[in-house]
């Protein structure tokens, strides 16, 4: 491991965008995503799943407050995952063990959206948010509202399943984002009491326990980032130190004689540093692994970053995919075996993407490797968008490459395949995750070393270093073309990735080709003018990806397309790519020529060759689908 090629990525201040797809795209996240939201969180939003979650800071603010005139507050059962009027007391939690986390996550979105366009209603709204929050903060630091409210004493006696860590991680995340925007300390501080007493408590001579769902490993880094505060880095290290240790921590929680080796789930089944495959719960497993190379990074920790690598190219190279979904089943939201891609049962949460994102950001800068931006671009531009409607106002949170609507209704293999977003979720991870993916995109875009600035992303924007001031203008999704005008304040090299998908390219300055970027000496101001050129392409997988013989997928630079019924009839398995499908490209959409299989009306009959009649197919981006009425999805087609 090099620290020679480190980097860095630049903060959302020094970036700012200015692009054609992704302006629309922001503007929909603050004006629709983030307001939906905040009154979803208040259970707002009619015939939606109920959020609880403000509901729940107001009940152990007064829990608090009991406790400082010296009531004993009542105790209620901490024994589920779930809570709701119906197995718990009115005045009891309610929701999901982890539901502290989607305010938390909103917060986060609020800060980067006010970095990025300043909003003082908005401003004022995440203040009463973090004014309810703050009230419901224990004396001692603590602060998740299912225990203050149902039962203190039993603090961190769960760490497995009830996700304590999970939402400090969320909390501090947010508070972060909210004080970088504002300067307001209040929920930061709030955050720092919560991780002072985590540190005190999380130790070689205290708890040696760790979080069951990762992410307070990540956050605790970008505390210690933002607060200089040693203890938290050191905090990080020891979680991800002691996870997988035997005997394992979460069965002696639990008072276990024997070992149960059986938390693959938790990514807890040996120490990370010894870890060569992503395995089970998606979202937990990248959350992790991101941690682990910041882990690698800050302790220049080679064996750490070797498993890292190993991780990666487990992921890249047999479970994700094509539209950059990882996690295939259901059961645990998890990744499965090798080359086990099934379309129309998979899972492809959208957080799984997301925490994705997040992994590849950081293993770019620790290495320089334009595969870990390609999958950045490719979940990002597919998965990550599909995840919410046009209007902001319905989310999935699965995400299938196959999707026959009477077969989720009716079929309970695919009940959590949804033919249509979801207003809500009462287990609502995914939303306020995809509005602080999307409102920090501008950290995606660069990264940079002492000598170097790598464009990791191509969308218009306007960024400033002390090595220079560049602006990209970018038509990148409609024809591959870029443009970057660089005003230098000091000699430096830029690096443009050369992304995955691209056969050819031009570039107007002489370039050196190393590790997937093209690196060009800037001297003085200039204007550099790429063009990566944009072919329709037919995508086939491996023949050991059992689901997809003798079918492709259809791809144009970064997006993948699907077919609708809604453009193509019903029933598109019966439909086939001709040999020369002659594409068109038209308005963001392709046209083929095809043909449609002639239906069968007998079950079963003797073989004969199959009649055609020829046809037109469309097909539309994958992130578009499901926008315009309930009806059959299939990104995979015959051909």
């Amino acid at each position: 491991m090099n620290s020679k090629n480190f980097s860095k990525h630049s903060e959302i201040n020094t970036v700012k965008i200015d692009d054609t797809f992704w302006n629309k795209v922001f503007e929909t996240v603050r004006k629709d995503v983030i307001p939906y939201q905040y009154l979803a969180l208040q259970d707002k939003i009619d015939n939606a799943e109920k959020s609880y979650c403000i509901e729940n800071f107001i009940k152990a603010g007064k829990v608090c407050e009991d406790i400082r005139k010296g009531i004993e507050p009542a105790t209620y059962p901490v024994d589920r995952w779930q809570y709701d009027e119906n197995n718990s007391d009115k005045n009891a939690f309610h929701g999901w063990v982890f539901q502290d986390s989607d305010v938390y996550k909103w917060i986060e979105a609020v800060g980067y959206s006010l970095q990025n366009h300043p909003d003082k209603e908005l401003e004022n709204k995440a203040n009463e948010y973090i004014d309810i929050i703050c009230e419901a903060q224990l004396e001692s630091g603590y602060l998740d509202t299912l225990y203050i409210i149902n039962d203190r004493n039993k603090v961190f006696s769960n760490l497995k399943d009830h996700h304590e860590l999970y939402c400090f991680g969320h909390l501090a995340e947010g508070a972060i984002s909210f004080y970088n925007a504002t300067g307001n300390r209040k929920l930061l501080d709030t955050a720092c009491r919560f991780a002072d007493l985590i540190c005190r408590t999380f130790c070689e001579d205290k708890i040696k326990g760790y979080p069951g769902h990762e992410i307070a490993e990540m956050a605790l880094v970008k505390l210690y980032e933002a607060t200089g505060k040693k203890e938290y880095l050191r905090t990080a290290k020891f979680f991800i130190e002691e996870r997988g240790k035997k005997p394992y921590y979460f069965d002696m929680e639990r008072g276990k004689e024997t070992v149960n080796d059986n938390y693959h789930y938790n990514q807890a089944h040996i120490e990370p540093k010894y870890q060569t495959e992503a395995v089970g719960h998606a979202v937990r497993g990248v959350y992790l692994y991101a941690a682990m190379a910041d882990i690698a990074k800050a302790y220049n920790d080679a064996e750490l970053f070797n498993a890292c690598k190993s991780i990666w190219d487990n992921i890249e190279n047999k479970k994700i995919y094509i539209t950059g979904g990882i996690g295939v089943t259901v059961d645990g939201e998890a990744f499965s075996f090798d080359y086990d891609l099934p379309n129309d049962l998979a899972y492809a949460e959208t957080c799984a993407s997301i925490g994705l994102i997040f992994f590849a950001r950081r293993m770019a800068e620790c290495e320089i490797n334009s595969h870990y931006a390609d999958v950045m671009e490719r979940a990002l531009y597919n998965t990550v968008l599909s995840g919410m409607a046009e209007d902001g106002k319905s989310f999935f949170y699965v995400n299938p490459l196959e999707v026959l609507p009477i077969a989720s209704k009716v079929d309970s293999r695919k009940k959590h395949i949804k033919p249509v977003r979801q207003k809500w979720f009462s287990c609502a991870c995914c939303p306020p995750n995809l509005a602080r993916l999307i409102s920090s995109i501008n950290e995606y875009i660069f990264t940079e070393s002492d000598s170097t600035i790598y464009v990791n992303q191509y969308i218009g924007n306007h960024m400033t270093s002390d090595k220079a001031d560049i602006h990209i203008k970018s038509s990148y999704i409609d024809n591959g073309k870029v443009s970057l005008s660089v005003k230098v304040n000091k000699p430096f090299v830029l690096a443009l990735r050369i992304p995955g998908w691209c056969d050819q390219y031009n570039i107007s300055e002489n370039y050196k080709i190393e590790n997937g970027y093209a690196f060009i000496a800037i001297k003085e101001s200039c204007t550099i003018n790429a063009e990566f050129v944009t072919e329709i392409k037919m995508i086939k997988c491996s023949n050991k990806v059992r689901a997809n013989i003798g079918k492709v997928a259809v791809t144009r630079g970064p997006i993948v397309y699907c077919i609708e019924e809604a453009d193509n009839g019903k029933n598109l398995q019966l439909l086939k790519l001709s040999n020369k499908p002659n594409f068109i490209y038209k308005d963001g959409n392709i046209s083929a020529d095809g043909f449609r299989e002639q239906e069968d009306s007998a079950l079963y009959s003797n073989y004969t060759s199959p009649n055609f009649e020829e046809c037109n197919i469309k097909f539309i981006p994958y992130y578009q689908w499901g926008n315009r009425t309930e009806n059959e999805m299939s990104v995979y087609i015959r051909i």
